[in-house]
Parts: C-alpha cells; sequence; structure tokens
C-alpha cells in the first residue's frame, strides 16, 4: 500500500477529456430532470451516486481507467444536482412580472459565474470542513465507497463486476418503471393524484368553520426523495404538513368568510398565511444552524491561511497528492475574474430598470458586489458544514436563501428606497431576487463540492484536479438551465405569475415565498406577525430536536424539514414521508435477512435515485409535448369522466402494486451480492 505522499509522484489517468465528457452529458441530462422535478416538488436530488454507477458501466470497456477517472465523472456531473438550484430564486423575476421569459444569456451568467465563485469559496474551506474535519459527509462516503465497489476494491474483481451491474440495474429499472408510469398518468388512464378539500366544524349547510385537505401526488420521484433522506427528516416533514394543514389552514381560513370553492380558498390560505408561518420556522432553525457554525468557520479560515504560508514558503511540492490544491492565487485571480462581469450585469440591469434607479447605478453596484462576496462565502461556509453532517440533498439552502433575501431587501430598504420616486418598488425587488440568485448559485456549488472532495479524499484524488472539473460542470449546467426553464415556463407557467392561465402551473414553491418575502419587505405589506408565529414554532422544534438527539440513539426532528413540511403543498410532502417509511422499512428488512446487508440497502437508494431521474426526464419531455401541442393533456386517451372517478383507485393501486414489487425485486438482488 503506497503512502499519500508516494502516490502523488505516480502518472495516472485522472482528469481526461473522456471523463470530462462523459461527465458533461451526464450533468445536461441530470439537470433537465433535476429543474422540471425541483420546480414541481420543491426539492431537488443529490447525482453523484447514480453519475458514479453509470461511469463505471460506460467506461469499464475503456483501457487504462482508473477509480479516480470515475470520481471525475461524478464530480462534473454532481453539479446537476445543486447548481439547479437556482430555481428557487431566479422564477421569482417572472413571478413578480418583471420577466416574461429566462433571457438566455443573462440566466447563464447568473448561474455560471455564481457557481464558479462557489468552486473558489469551497478551496479555503476545505481543510477545515473536510481534511481537518470529523464530520460524517453521509453522501460523500457512500459515493466512495461505491466507486470502490465498482473498481474492486476490498474484494475481488469478478465481486466487483458483479455490484457494479447490480447497481446499474437498479438505477436502469427505477428510471425506466418510473417513467413508464409517468407516461400512463400523462394519459390519465392513471390518476397523477389523490386529492380531497372539505371543512372542519361550521353550519350544517356546509358554510363557515375552517377548511383542510390533502392532495396525495402518485409520484415516483416524490418517492424516491422519501427513500432518500431517510426516515427521521420525513417525519419531520410530516409533522411540519400536520402544523400547517391540520391547524394553520383551518385556523387563518376561520377567520374570514368565503363562499368558493373549497380548494381555492384552501390553497389561497395556505399561500398567504401559512407559508410565511413556515417561512419564520424556516428562518429561526437557519440562524441556529449559523450560531452552531461559529467557532467551526473560524477554525476553518485560520487552518486555509496556515496553508496559504506553508505553499508560499516553497512546501507545495512536499504536499500529498489529496491536499493539493488550486493554488490560492489562481483563486483570487478566479475570483476577480468573476466578479468583473457581474458587477457589469448589476450596473445593466440598474441602468435599464427604471424608477430612478439609473442614477444610484454605482451604489448599488458596489452594494450589491459586496453583499455577493461577503453573504456567499458565509452561506458557503453554513451550508458546507450542514452537508457535512447531513448530506447537501438536506442542506438548508432554501431556508438560508429567505435569509438572504430578507437581508438584500432590508439594506435596498435602508439604502435607496427613500431616494427614489414612488412605484420603484418592483425593480428594487427585482434587483434584491437578482443578487440574491447570485448568491444562491455560489452557496449550492460550494455545498456540493466539499462533498466531493470527501469523496476525492477517500479514493485518493487530487482536489485540484476535481475543482477544475467541477467548474467544468458549472459551466455545462449553466448552458443547459435557462432553456429548460423557457421550456416549462411556456409550457406550465408558475403558480401567482401574471401572464396566460395554465390550468396546472408549476408550484415553485421556494421561488414563490423568496419573492413574497422580498416583496413584503420592500413594499412595507408583510405580515410579521405570521413570521413570528413561525419563529416560535422553530424554537420549540430546536428544542424538541436537541431533547430528543441527546435521549435517543437516532430519533430527531430537524427544525429545517419541519419548516419545509409547513410552506410546501401536501402535494410535495405527503409521498415523501411515503417514501422515507418504504426505505426505513427496506433498509430494517436488509439489516435483518441480506446477506450482504450494506450493499443491498445501497442498490435501494440507487433504485430510488433511478425513480427520480426517469420520471424527471420524462416530465420535460411531456412538458415540450404540451409546449407545443397547446394542451393541458396532449396525451389524453380517456374521458374526463374516467380521469376523474374509476382512474384514482386504478392508479393509487397500480402504483402500490409497482412499488412492492421493485422493493421485492431489488432485495432479490442484494440476495445475489457477494457476503459482506
Amino acid at each position: 500500500m503506497t503512502t499519500n505522499a508516494q502516490s502523488s509522484a505516480e502518472p495516472r489517468n485522472e482528469l481526461t477529456a473522456r471523463s470530462l465528457i462523459l461527465g458533461v452529458i451526464i450533468t445536461v441530462v441530470f439537470t433537465a430532470a433535476n429543474v422540471y422535478f425541483g420546480l414541481k416538488a420543491g426539492l431537488t436530488f443529490a447525482t453523484s451516486i447514480p453519475a458514479a454507477v453509470i461511469s463505471m458501466a460506460i467506461l469499464r470497456g475503456f483501457k487504462g481507467v482508473t477509480l479516480q477517472e470515475n470520481n471525475i465523472v461524478q464530480t462534473v456531473a454532481s453539479a446537476a444536482g445543486t447548481l439547479s438550484s437556482i430555481i428557487f430564486v431566479l422564477p421569482g423575476l417572472i413571478m413578480i412580472g418583471w420577466w416574461t421569459g429566462f433571457p438566455y444569456w443573462v440566466s447563464f451568467c447568473i448561474c455560471a459565474l455564481g457557481g464558479i465563485l462557489g468552486v473558489m469559496y469551497s478551496i479555503p474551506l476545505r481543510r477545515a470542513l473536510v481534511t481537518n474535519s470529523d464530520l460524517p459527509y453521509p453522501e460523500g462516503v457512500a459515493c466512495a465507497e461505491v466507486l470502490k465497489v465498482g473498481a474492486g476494491e476490498g474484494e475481488d474483481a469478478a465481486a466487483g463486476v458483479a455490484s457494479n451491474r447490480a447497481g446499474l440495474l437498479a438505477v436502469m429499472w427505477g428510471s425506466i418503471v418510473s417513467a413508464v408510469f409517468a407516461v400512463v398518468v400523462a394519459t390519465r388512464l392513471f390518476a397523477s393524484d389523490v386529492v380531497q378539500y372539505f371543512r372542519l366544524g361550521g353550519s350544517a349547510n356546509g358554510t363557515g368553520g375552517g377548511v383542510t385537505g390533502f392532495d396525495f401526488f402518485l409520484s415516483f420521484a416524490l418517492f424516491g426523495v422519501g427513500h432518500l433522506v431517510g426516515l427521521w427528516v420525513g417525519v419531520a416533514m410530516l409533522v411540519g404538513a400536520i402544523i400547517g394543514w391540520g391547524w394553520g389552514v383551518p385556523h387563518f381560513s376561520a377567520l374570514v368568510t368565503d363562499t368558493g370553492p373549497l380548494a381555492d380558498f384552501a390553497l389561497t390560505t395556505w399561500s398567504h398565511k401559512v407559508r410565511f408561518v413556515g417561512a419564520g420556522t424556516i428562518a429561526v432553525a437557519a440562524v441556529w444552524t449559523l450560531l452552531k457554525l461559529v467557532k467551526p468557520v473560524i477554525s476553518g479560515l485560520s487552518s486555509a491561511m496556515a496553508a496559504s504560508r506553508a505553499r508560499n514558503a516553497g512546501n507545495a511540492g512536499l504536499l500529498p497528492r489529496t491536499e493539493q490544491d488550486i493554488p490560492i492565487g489562481m483563486v483570487g485571480l478566479i475570483t476577480l475574474f468573476c466578479l468583473v462581469p457581474i458587477g457589469w450585469l448589476l450596473a445593466d440591469f440598474a441602468s435599464t430598470a427604471g424608477g430612478g434607479m439609473a442614477e444610484h447605478m454605482w451604489l448599488l453596484v458596489s452594494g450589491g458586489l459586496i453583499y455577493i462576496v461577503l453573504m456567499s462565502f458565509f452561506v458557503s461556509a453554513v451550508c458546507g458544514y450542514m452537508a457535512g453532517l447531513i448530506g447537501s440533498s438536506n442542506s438548508p439552502l432554501s431556508g438560508i436563501g429567505i435569509l438572504v433575501v430578507i437581508g438584500a431587501a432590508l439594506l435596498l430598504v435602508f439604502g435607496v428606497r427613500a431616494v427614489l420616486p414612488p412605484g420603484s418598488e418592483n425593480a428594487l425587488v427585482a434587483f434584491a431576487l437578482f443578487v440574491t440568485s447570485i448568491v444562491f448559485a455560489a452557496a449550492a456549488i460550494a455545498n456540493n463540492n466539499l462533498q466531493d472532495l470527501k469523496t476525492g479524499q477517500l479514493v485518493d484524488a487530487t482536489p485540484s484536479k476535481q475543482q477544475w472539473a467541477l467548474v467544468v460542470g458549472v459551466i455545462a449546467g449553466a448552458a443547459i438551465i435557462p432553456p429548460i426553464l423557457d421550456l416549462l415556463n411556456h409550457a406550465y407557467g408558475f403558480a401567482g405569475a401574471p401572464g396566460p392561465h395554465h390550468d396546472h402551473p408549476l408550484p415553485a414553491p421556494q421561488a414563490g415565498l423568496i419573492s413574497a418575502l422580498a416583496q413584503g419587505v420592500i413594499q412595507n405589506n408583510i405580515d410579521w406577525s405570521l413570521i413570528q408565529i413561525g419563529a416560535v414554532i422553530g424554537v420549540v422544534m430546536i428544542a424538541l430536536d436537541e431533547t430528543l438527539r441527546r435521549t435517543t440513539a437516532s430519533a430527531h426532528l430537524s427544525p429545517l424539514a419541519v419548516g419545509l413540511g409547513i410552506y410546501l403543498p401536501t402535494q410535495s410532502t405527503l409521498m415523501v414521508v411515503v417514501g422515507a417509511v418504504a426505505g426505513w422499512w427496506f433498509d430494517r428488512r436488509a439489516d435483518r435477512s441480506a446477506k450482504n446487508p450494506e450493499g443491498t440497502k445501497q442498490l435501494g437508494v440507487l433504485l430510488a435515485s433511478g425513480m427520480i431521474v426517469g420520471e424527471g426526464l420524462l416530465g420535460v419531455a411531456i412538458a415540450a409535448f404540451v409546449a407545443f401541442s397547446g394542451k393541458d393533456y396532449p396525451l389524453q386517451i380517456v374521458s374526463d369522466s374516467f380521469a376523474e372517478g374509476p382512474a384514482l383507485w386504478i392508479g393509487g393501486i397500480a402504483f402500490a402494486a409497482v412499488v412492492y414489487a421493485l422493493y421485492r425485486w431489488v432485495g432479490r438482488l442484494g440476495h445475489a451480492l457477494p457476503s459482506a
């Protein structure tokens, strides 16, 4: 076994043309799926593990392929799971009526420049949060194990090949089944969801009292997300949904009189009242996270500075391969290179926005740049730490984004609103969202990159090569995101956005919430009492979570997940809860009866990842049919009466049967794996 220092001198394939090309292809495909799914469900999925499995299956037939080369592929492709988080902000510019579509080059630059900043920020954070940290990095460790198994490390080569083939089968069949189910749902032969709204209390004639309801969405992608996030995150989201729809919607709807459709009344109450309660819960949970991170962030900065001094003293060549980052001087130059066009974008925005903003362009540009630099780094540290603690899929990026947009809006209120003429509020809201979107892109990529760097540390990869690979992934993801957003906007539109009516607009819940918060702060019409109620709930959940963590072996109740459960519609949460419980049951059964429990559980993770990818990609394809046909259901083959009646129970039974059959099949596939 060679040491890291020795291995750093050995030539090997790592950052190669074929790894970059394959990584870019996977990035484009997974980014398209993630954008659609994130707008629909308010959640995105990590792509590192399925990308690693696909890479090992494809590159196995080439000569000289190394474990580290496969690691580069998943590093490039992992940008798909994180840069797509820009959808949590950017559609807000459509929702407030500032944009009618997504201008390609502006949207591309926001994603690309912000993402590259995130890569640069992760470099000084790496030593503190990866090398000199005991954070578990669950997704990074899992991805490293998948790479090692596929390469046959720790077992014979035949066993590695068998495990890799089983993993690829799990991803493929998860994707195929979820895609086929999505097509059948598009024909309306199966119902897409089971929806019911009803009154609580009130008079005998059905008036008065509060309303509530549920929307149980039959989605393999949501089910797969539930499996991935785990039991306790699912439980926390269920608690949030109960707070939101068991108390919030009935309580606030009972305070007003409405004789319209119950569904509209319930959704309006949730949209205008309850989701702001969820925002308060998320904000408190995010602040709590920040307080816990003060010490590790300070320690990390000190460590990064010490490493920089060692490099400047001429000792860089003595560093082992796993400690070789992009040189700090290059990091500084690339950061400045990104800030110049960002400044130009802000200046162009201010000069063309109207409302007197052009007269204060230099103040807006300088203030915006300072805010982007400082807030991006701080949020990157927070999200990077949380990625190490609970995984990048569960990182509180959207919750942190709430604080970022409120901070940007408050600075605009105190800095320039008083000197602008009346009617300029919408331009200020748009500027706040524009700045927040750049911060979001940077934080998302830094969050993901630290997870990738942990994987690289475990497989003897070179950090600098991973960092360059992620820059490539950022550019590839940034290139595909704007046209996908434009397609989905044209086909479905976004909930609450002005313009043509769409029967089934995409919820884009985070973008709607963040834009509403920016409007409320700048227009001074936000109901702070709702956020205060949510803050109290957040404090209670923090106390409960800390108690559970200290008194039980594994139980916890993430305050951020509770907040998500409150402000996401039940369409996006209930199936996640079901998937979380089903995944827990599958893992328990693997522990009891499988010859290789960890390998079997990993197959479950890959199956769930495939479910998300398949439905996400078909969702984009069906969106294209909707956009070009002008019909809400271009593939419909049954009558409306059938779709609203028998299709409900047929779809439900079929969904349950297919889930059961897939888990049984993956369990048998796991039994065929070599013993652990």
